[in-house]
């Protein structure tokens, strides 16, 4: 079943941040994700504002958290933690 990745992201050092999404589209794309938002107008009706949100689609939800446990991923992430505050989910779709 496939899964989307959901990330709500304030970025606040963009230099670091640009180093983080350079390197993490390769590594989504290794492990099977593709992109169906990164970054366009929202609307927010709830919760914590965000003002980047970003939504890539996996084959499965084990797809997606392998993506994330992976070297490649972690090194990015390794850009992304001082770099921004976020919150990431992953969860199935119904399709």
């Amino acid at each position: 079943m496939p899964a989307l990745w959901i990330a709500h992201v304030t970025v606040t050092d963009d230099e670091a941040y640009g180093k983080y999404a350079a390197l993490a589209g390769p590594a989504i794309a290794k492990h099977g994700g593709h992109f169906i938002a990164r970054g366009g107008r929202y609307v927010q009706l709830e919760g914590k504002d965000r003002p980047r949100n970003v939504v890539a689609k996996f084959p499965s939800l084990e797809a997606a958290e392998q993506c994330y446990h992976s070297p490649e991923y972690q090194e990015a992430l390794s850009h992304a933690r001082n770099a921004s505050e976020r919150e990431l989910l992953v969860v199935e779709t119904d399709e």
